[in-house]
């Protein structure tokens, strides 16, 4: 079962998230985005696969992308970025190795978890 890390700040989506990827198999960590840091608490416990929000409440997913990039211990870490703007070429510019444009339908999204998990 590959494990999927959620940086989603909106809680019913998380919810749903976590629903829908327990059902495909999946197992889930939600980040506590409440006080930012997103990259310590990533640090803490090294993910395969992140689904990343591109606005956060205190950090911009784009910022966090590229210093994950530019960190070592990140180097396997599999990025899927998501956001209701259409900014997909920024995100795999900023080292996102995928783009999610929301509202997305769930089997895009699986698609692309299944695509990049170990």
């Amino acid at each position: 079962m590959s494990k999927v890390f959620l940086a989603e700040d909106d809680q019913t989506m998380v919810t749903l998230l976590e629903t829908l990827l327990k059902i495909e198999g999946f197992e889930t960590v939600s980040i506590d985005l409440a006080d930012g840091n997103l990259i310590d608490k990533l640090g803490e416990d090294i993910p395969g696969l992140l689904l990343l929000d591109v606005n956060l409440p205190s950090e911009n997913g784009m910022d966090i992308m590229r210093a994950m990039r530019a960190d070592a211990r990140f180097k396997n870490t599999r990025v899927i970025m998501a956001s209701g703007m259409s900014v997909g070429a920024e995100c795999l510019a900023s080292g996102a190795d995928g783009f999610l444009l929301k509202p997305y339908m769930p089997d895009d999204l699986i698609d692309l978890l299944r695509k990049y998990s170990n």
